[in-house]
């Protein structure tokens, strides 16, 4: 069983209270899909040191002692705009490695956050134990979102049919990440006409889940096309990656062929540009959580590169 709640919600909750009114420098890596964020910028507002380089300095040291060598290795720089208008290479973390920097910050800034990373920890465990707790947690996450409950019953059923997919693909030896987003493509591009990341790119999405944002009818063609996948597979058995590519590709035609049925019929295009929340609305929703959160200091400006 597959089924995981994921706080990715709850994550930027908490960094956007973390660093509520602070100048967090960041960037987005399009072909990588994830953020980076200044680490210079973050220790300072952890800790409110005079000297954020210095103590980031200290801290790498550390952390290459206590073991985290693979975190200490994998840390990339970035050209960042500095304070005197010029872009300096600076030190980034991606969202995991930051979750790894800030719990070896001794600051009470950053208890919340530990705290809630236990209790996500705890959560993980859980679900790995009794995977039901993980459907129940995924039904509860969606509710709060907004979504109705039809819709969530609906995507809960999306998220088995895909992994029945993959259960499949796993049986013709394709190999999980790189060959699993490869399928998903064909299987996209065929009933949508556009790929993965060129779908999120049309509803304006990041990383956010691309289903999460579907309307009802992109929902339903997605599980029609994977499931119709699924279902070829396991007649004609592909036993190379090729064939499974056209198994992905036939499937997704299939379902391709009954969105320009629907079009046909409604003269509306099923493919749309909306998402589930509009981007302003969440932000509000997430401001005005952290608004509840006790006033921090002003940053000091020593962000600046040297």
């Amino acid at each position: 069983m597959k089924y995981w709640a994921t706080p990715e919600v709850d994550f930027f909750k908490k960094i956007l209270q973390l660093f509520e009114d602070k100048k967090i420098r960041t960037a987005w890596d399009e072909e990588q899909e994830e953020w980076y964020f200044s680490i210079v910028d973050v220790i300072s507002v952890l800790t409110g040191t005079e000297n954020p380089r210095r103590y980031w300095s200290d801290l790498k040291r550390k952390l290459k002692k206590e073991g985290a060598v693979q975190l200490y290795e994998k840390i990339v720089q970035l050209k960042m705009l500095s304070s005197d208008g010029k872009r300096y290479k600076t030190d980034v973390a991606n969202t995991e490695q930051l979750l790894r920097i800030i719990q070896s910050v001794p600051s009470p800034k950053a208890e919340p956050f530990k705290a809630w990373l236990a209790r996500v920890g705890r959560e993980r465990i859980e679900e790995t134990i009794d995977p039901e707790q993980a459907i129940d947690r995924a039904l509860e996450t969606y509710l709060k979102k907004g979504y109705s409950e039809e819709w969530v019953h609906q995507r809960l059923l999306a998220i088995r049919i895909r992994n029945e997919l993959t259960d499949e693909w796993q049986k013709r030896g394709v190999e999980k990440g790189k060959e699993y987003a490869i399928l998903t493509d064909e299987i996209s591009r065929a009933w949508s006409g556009m790929t993965t990341r060129q779908y999120k790119k049309l509803k304006g999405l990041k990383k956010e889940n691309l289903r999460d944002n579907m309307s009802d009818l992109e929902l339903v063609l997605t599980m029609l096309a994977e499931a119709t996948t699924t279902e070829i597979s396991k007649t004609v058995k592909p036993a190379t990656f090729s064939e499974n590519q056209k198994v992905a590709q036939k499937g997704g035609s299939i379902a391709g062929n009954t969105r320009k049925e629907i079009e046909d019929t409604t003269g509306k295009p099923v493919i749309t540009s909306q998402n589930a929340k509009d981007f302003r609305q969440l932000i509000t929703d997430i401001v005005e959580d952290a608004a509840a959160m006790p006033e921090q200091t002003e940053e000091k400006d020593d962000n600046k590169d040297e």
